[in-house]
């Protein structure tokens, strides 16, 4: 049992620490000017991307959980999704205090007038309640279906944010339709799954 417990917690600080150290390669780049021309969008690029690759990470687990039998991930999946919720918001701040100098009205033309803020903006917006509600005492308040119904969010926020990183590219769409494929490839893994246990508890019901 303690080893089991030891390893969890090695994990969670091998996570922790991989996770944090993108971050701290853009700040080590920033601080010797090395973030290209326009050091403002390339940070608000690689945040963005940061976000989406972490939000489906942790859309991830529940697969490899029933495919796999890989149930020790879950003990992962909260910390994985708050570093998603983390780089959106540092994504969220660079954008409104460096490229928008924290002026409201300026940002909320900017929602107004381009789609893509807005469907980014919403997105963000969705990974808000999820992370509030990712500990085990929020778990317990909501009760575990509830809760669960709650968190289907992250699949809403996940296609916002995909659409959102569609919406800014000018030319190259590689990436966006890598995460789009992932995204959908998720869903339907989602849907079939639901699927599957409706048509089982309606048999069961006959």
């Amino acid at each position: 049992m303690n080893d089991a417990k030891n390893d969890a917690k090695f994990y969670k600080i091998l996570i922790f620490v991989n996770s944090a150290v993108p971050l701290a390669l853009l700040g080590w780049d920033a601080y010797f000017g090395r973030l290209g021309a326009n050091p403002i969008e390339y940070f608000l690029r690689t945040t963005g991307v940061l976000t989406l690759v972490f939000l489906l990470l942790s859309l991830l687990i529940t697969p490899l959980r029933k495919i796999f039998g890989w149930n020790q991930l879950i003990r992962y999946r909260r910390m994985i999704g708050l570093f998603a919720f983390f780089y959106g918001a540092v994504h969220l701040m660079t954008y409104s205090v460096f490229d928008k100098s924290f002026r409201i009205g300026a940002i909320v033309d900017d929602v107004w007038e381009r789609p893509f803020i807005a469907f980014g903006m919403a997105a963000f917006i969705m990974l808000i309640p999820l992370a509030v509600t990712s500990t085990n005492g929020m778990i317990k308040r909501l009760g575990g279906k509830n809760w669960q119904r709650l968190h289907r969010l992250a699949y809403l926020a996940g296609i916002a944010g995909v659409v959102h990183f569609f919406m800014i590219q000018k030319s190259d769409y590689f990436y966006p339709v890598i995460f789009g494929v992932v995204l959908v490839v998720l869903l339907g893994y989602r849907l079939a799954k639901s699927k599957f246990a409706a048509q089982k508890l309606s048999g069961q019901i006959r």
